[in-house]
């Protein structure tokens, strides 16, 4: 009953409101013959009558004043609602979780994250550093960011980041009692801090290309790590030889605290991209927060 009835509330609740079938007929968009039978079919439901008629005026019976009293303040309550939804999407909001290594979050993430979070008071951003390739779907994640040969299949990507390089990097303490390795394979003869992934547990491999030749090394040394920035404190502190990426250590070979080595070998890969399954559903706020990271160099 309330399903057939309730676009004919509408039109009788304007029709009051306006006092005129012209009017109202005219904000509803349709024809004031069609409005009339609206209202007449209402009322042979009801079994009252609830508009009063004359030539010059229209006006609710006691009726028609009664709904208009109990049933027009909830029409009323769900158009505010109806309202306030669009309101969220004029001004986005909600929380989008991410699954990020450490790297990415400082050099990608945050710097565009400050400024979007100051514009967008109303999203939140939770940020999740793992090394580990997740599933993101079944963790909880809408996004996650990793390299882009590391992008899992069936997954939309967007580029965030420039390509990127690992360096091979050690302090001159170190070199100052240590050859310096002329090609990938010396690495062998050198302390080397490893990093552990805790995908599979293994280590990782250094990846060396030089034109058409490429060469990964498996290195050795007294520590291991699961992560790049104790990797970068390891090499400062002089225990050994590091793989880390060459935004990481930048500052570190300009102040001559490390010393690159190997730089012909060390060529440059698919940089950092974020990606959410194909058959996510995008709210505006994720959509907002996708342009903000794409990469436009």
């Amino acid at each position: 009953m309330l399903r057939e009835n309730a676009n004919d509330l509408l039109a009788f609740l304007a029709v009051a409101r306006e006092r005129s079938f012209t009017k109202a007929a005219a904000k509803l968009g349709v024809s004031q013959s069609a409005l009339s039978h609206t209202i007449r079919a209402l009322e042979a439901r009801l079994g009252l009558r609830l508009l009063t008629r004359t030539t010059r005026s229209v006006s609710p019976t006691e009726a028609g004043q009664h709904l208009i009293d109990t049933v027009g303040p909830h029409f009323d309550e769900i158009q505010v609602g109806l309202e306030g939804l669009s309101n969220l999407r004029d001004r986005p909001s909600g929380t989008i979780r991410i699954n990020a290594m450490d790297h990415a979050l400082e050099f990608i993430l945050w710097p565009v994250l400050k400024p979007f979070l100051a514009q967008y008071p109303d999203i939140a951003v939770e940020v999740c550093c793992d090394y580990g390739f997740v599933d993101i779907a079944a963790h909880g994640f809408d996004a996650g960011v990793r390299l882009g040969e590391d992008v899992a299949q069936g997954m939309i990507a967007t580029r965030i980041s420039p390509d990127m390089r690992m360096l091979v990097v050690g302090s001159p303490a170190y070199f100052a009692q240590r050859p310096i390795p002329r090609t990938p394979r010396d690495l062998t003869d050198h302390a080397c801090n490893n990093l552990r992934l805790p995908t599979n547990g293994g280590l990782y491999v250094w990846e060396f290309k030089k034109g058409d030749e490429s060469l990964n090394v498996r290195v050795s040394g007294q520590v291991t790590f699961n992560g790049v920035y104790p990797l970068l404190k390891a090499a400062v502190d002089g225990l050994g030889l590091s793989y880390v990426p060459a935004d990481l250590v930048a500052p570190y070979l300009a102040d001559g605290r490390l010393v690159q080595v190997l730089d012909d070998w060390c060529a440059p890969f698919a940089g950092f991209h974020l990606y959410y399954p194909s058959r996510r559903q995008t709210s505006p706020a994720f959509a907002l927060l996708v342009d903000a990271l794409r990469y436009r160099g």
